[in-house]
């Protein structure tokens, strides 16, 4: 299982997106117009997916995102979710 991170341009459009049934297993809205994604699809399956669901004015970004990032003032239980699922970065 892998986890995604997508960016919406219209913070609104998430709602869309998370009330939609697609090729992603659990979705977390992490912030306004953030959404942390788990799936096992490729970047591009889902990128294509949620294109499809979206305006066409609405900027879409979808990063894999192999460890877990650095990250504070999310939605509650964000941080907690994402320390479940993804390493910490090796440390040098």
């Amino acid at each position: 299982m892998a986890v995604h991170l997508m960016w919406l341009g219209d913070p609104a459009q998430a709602q869309v997106v998370m009330a939609t049934p697609g090729p992603w297993r659990e979705l977390v809205e992490a912030g306004p117009g953030l959404v942390v994604v788990e799936s096992d699809e490729t970047v591009s399956r889902i990128y294509h997916e949620a294109k499809s669901l979206l305006s066409d004015e609405c900027a879409l970004v979808v990063a894999p995102l192999g460890h877990r990032p650095k990250a504070r003032g999310l939605t509650g239980g964000t941080v907690a979710w994402l320390r479940a699922r993804l390493p910490l970065p090796d440390r040098d």
